[in-house]
């Protein structure tokens, strides 16, 4: 009998499932829904209160529809009882509080803001995270470097003391805080299991243990039981997390006791589904941000990764993790903000006929902050060298150019400390724009192997759905079999190369400049902004 398993993707405006052949990796139903609320940050939608800035969040129902409805229409014409395995991976850091039981806190007080989940680009806990990272440095702690010297503000220590400090009833009266890639696994399968993925990745989990009470409590009286509310064991990536409840059955279609796959993280899971599974090779999932990770043989610190665990992305080695914070989003942003018919395709068309250099313009890609190398979400945007000449396609490329900027950034980040990048593999969205593609290449100056799926994550779930159902062994044998990748689509015109030199040597001069202290000005403009706003 042909068997199948059921991936689901959870992205930051809807979710994606996707029905996989075991044997190998075909994809045979596919199906996307929508989340009816998006991202929330204006408006709470239970009350209508306005949202303060930098603000994001998601609701709990909007996630449960996807099972309702996405799983359903990608298994239509597939008999359900073929279907062995399903697994699920999440946008992260999106972390919210919950009951003893997993009731979204959400539910109990609607009113409130913080008891919803906060979403990973929920960027108002920057100063939270600032004193956090302030501490650690000043008490030696350890794990600090594990994260390039900094934490995040999209991460769950960050985002808890937000709450603490900003609704300490919501803080207290939340029994458990949770990632939503755990949550979701809850539900379907009525077990609280908590993955090691997101443990060490988003909430400091190294070598056993969190950071200790000790810590939390110098960063605010009472914030030491965060750890009571976090702790409890991890489960490994392609472990089974339990068998499908009645109840999600009912969801989904599927039936009852199949195996359900522990949670994991949209970028992380992406790896094995463009068969990278072995050290060096890079997994760039680019889309509305960019996420950057690949395995290592050893252990280094890198300034300014978002992580380094252990086991993280593939068992026996260590899983580097990197980002850019804002990619897709900025191109979205300049379209929208220009306000006329010119759309995507005619400013890239009219960007891809200029000469590397042509428009004279160097951007610094921090519209949404900068999450690596810097890990700081009060920078913005900058462009240099506009004149009356200066046209929209100029700009758009100068900000397409950036992003690959701050993608080079980072594979040098990495090289410089000790962890080779040998291959550097593309997948998300950002694929279907070839012209992006051949500047990434030439900017970086290596071929680019791009994964051969249009849904990475999902065919990255499926595969951790095949293990945790004993279809395979391990993930690596799973990607082996089901992953999907074309090596070197590609390569770099040496021509253009030389000129992304000289204008990356401009980058990175305006990144030391404006991101390291050498003018704080974006920090004071923000500073000032908020406080006209108020």
């Amino acid at each position: 009998m042909t068997k199948y398993v059921v991936g689901v993707d959870y992205g930051t405006l809807s979710g994606r499932a996707v029905v996989v052949r075991v044997d190998d990796g075909t994809e045979v139903g596919t199906a996307v829904h929508e989340y009816r609320h998006g991202a929330v940050e204006r408006t709470l939608p239970a009350t209508g209160e306005a949202l303060p800035p930098h603000w994001a969040l998601q609701m709990t129902t909007d996630w449960v529809d996807v099972l309702r409805h996405a799983v359903p229409k990608a298994l239509e014409g597939i008999d359900p009882t073929q279907v062995v395995g399903i697994a699920t991976d999440f946008t992260a850091c999106t972390f919210l509080p919950v009951l003893a039981d997993g009731t979204p806190l959400g539910d109990v007080l609607p009113d409130r803001p913080h008891a919803y989940p906060k979403l990973w680009k929920h960027h108002a806990a920057q100063r939270q995270a600032d004193r956090i990272n302030r501490l650690a440095g000043e008490r030696g702690e350890g794990w600090l470097s594990r994260y390039g010297g900094k934490l995040s503000s999209e991460w769950q220590l960050a985002k808890a003391l937000q709450v603490l400090e900003e609704d300490p009833d919501v803080f207290a009266r939340a029994e458990r805080f949770i990632e939503a890639a755990d949550w979701i696994v809850w539900q379907l399968t009525g077990v609280e299991t908590r993955n090691a993925c997101t443990a060490g990745y988003k909430g400091a989990y190294q070598d056993g243990g969190y950071p200790s009470r000790e810590f939390f409590e110098a960063l605010h009286p009472g914030f030491g039981t965060f750890v009571d509310k976090v702790d409890g064991p991890l489960s490994p990536l392609g472990g089974l997390a339990g068998r499908l409840t009645a109840e999600a059955a009912a969801w989904t279609g599927l039936p009852e006791g199949i195996a359900v796959a522990v949670g994991n993280v949209d970028a992380h899971v992406t790896a094995p589904a463009a068969q990278a599974v072995e050290a060096g090779q890079l997994v760039a999932i680019m889309g509305t941000s960019t996420c950057h990770v690949m395995s290592g043989a050893t252990l280094a610190d890198v300034p300014g990764m978002c992580g380094v665990v252990a086991d993280g992305i593939i068992p026996g080695l260590y899983g580097y993790e990197a980002g850019q914070s804002g990619v897709g989003d900025i191109f979205g942003w300049f379209v929208d903000s220009l306000e006329s018919s010119l759309t995507h395709d005619e400013l890239t068309a009219r960007a891809a006929a200029q000469r590397p250099g042509q428009h004279g313009l160097v951007a610094l890609d921090w519209h949404n902050g900068n999450r690596s190398v810097l890990v700081d979400h009060h920078l913005s945007g900058v462009i240099v060298g506009q004149t009356l000449a200066t046209k929209p396609e100029d700009q758009y490329r100068a900000l397409i150019e950036a992003t690959a900027y701050g993608t080079r950034t980072i594979v040098e980040t990495l090289e410089t400390a000790g962890v080779p990048v040998t291959e550097f593999i593309a997948a998300g969205g950002l694929l279907k724009n070839t012209f992006l593609m051949q500047l990434y290449s030439d900017v970086l100056r290596r071929p680019i192997s791009v994964i051969d799926s249009e849904q990475g994550p999902a065919l990255g779930s499926a595969i951790h759905a095949a293990v945790a159902a004993g279809e395979y062994p391990d993930v690596r044998a799973a990607a082996a079999a089901m992953g999907k990748v074309k090596r070197a689509v590609y390569t770099p015109d040496e021509a253009a190369a030389d000129v992304y030199d000289r204008l990356y040597a401009e980058y990175q001069q305006l990144h030391e400049y404006f991101g390291k202290g050498g003018n704080d000005v974006l920090h004071r403009l923000r500073d000032l902004r908020e406080e006209v706003a108020q």
